[in-house]
């Protein structure tokens, strides 16, 4: 594990990049200091780059919050948000499970996120004793409660209709603006915990880097994916042997610091043996 200063060394050395969003490129309020020239060096380099975003929110969605923050559509070869993927799969119902979910759907999550489920053939419901199934895109981080124990009782009336969950965030917490918050994932594990069946889209299935890698047009040995969360991103990227940079800045910064023998450590307790450690997505 090589504990670099900045990516410059990485970006010569590999012909694609995976980016994770939140936790790298921005925290959800606006851009890391660095991340934009960062992105701007790898797109003179011309190599290609696509976001891949455990974001409960469609692609254009993801990229109109990065406009307002700065970051241009033309600094990033393409994206993919598991929202995106989540609407996909809903709408395309590609295997047993999702085709017997029903159309009759309770969303738990803020009604910013509902472009998840736009134009799909579903019938949005008010109540989990009228659906057939729920999408989970999480809490409102902006505004919705906290802690996982808020949610029980309406995870235990899931349960107790039998419903399955399509958890559109695998992301257990997030950080926002320096504030940790609670994501789908959070409310998802818990709903397994108590015998729930989740469908879980995004980072760590190895699926999700299928359409990545072909907007790429790299294998996985040229390719580098970076990201913030051992769990999602660096795990991720080793279900498809890719090569990974973990970027300190995010979730985990406050738990390890800048402490390289915490730092490996972490990763070995997790089984996972990033190629790189950066404080930041900089140069």
């Amino acid at each position: 594990m090589h504990h670099l200063t900045g990516f410059e060394t990485l970006a010569r050395t590999h012909r694609g990049f995976i980016l994770d969003l939140w936790g790298v490129i921005h925290d959800g309020v606006s851009a890391y200091p660095g991340a934009v020239d960062c992105l701007s060096r790898i797109r003179e380099l011309g190599r290609p780059a696509v976001l891949l975003s455990n974001a409960p929110r469609r692609a254009h969605a993801a990229q109109a919050a990065m406009r307002a923050m700065g970051i241009a559509d033309d600094l990033y070869t393409g994206i993919l948000t598991s929202g995106e993927a989540t609407h996909m799969a809903l709408r395309d119902r590609p295997d047993r499970w999702f085709a017997s979910l029903g159309r009759r759907m309770y969303h738990l999550g803020p009604e910013r996120d509902a472009n998840v489920f736009e134009t799909l053939d579903l019938d949005v419901v008010a109540h989990p004793a009228e659906a057939d199934f729920v999408l989970n895109t999480g809490p409102d981080d902006l505004a919705g409660p906290t802690e996982v124990a808020d949610w029980e009782s309406l995870l235990q009336s899931f349960r107790a209709r039998g419903l399955p969950m399509v958890c559109a965030n695998p992301d257990l917490e997030v950080i926002r603006g320096g504030v940790r918050l609670i994501c789908a994932g959070a409310l998802a594990q818990r709903y397994e915990t108590i015998g729930g069946d989740v469908r879980w889209i995004g980072k760590p299935d190895p699926a999700i880097y299928t359409p990545v890698l072909a907007m790429l047009g790299t294998t996985e040995a040229e390719t580098l994916a970076v990201g913030d969360s051992l769990r999602t991103d660096i795990a991720g990227a080793k279900s498809r042997n890719i090569p990974s940079c973990w970027v300190l800045g995010g979730i985990h910064e406050a738990e390890l610091g800048g402490n390289p023998a915490r730092i490996e450590a972490a990763a070995r307790e997790m089984g996972l043996a990033p190629k790189a450690v950066l404080p930041r997505f900089v140069w």
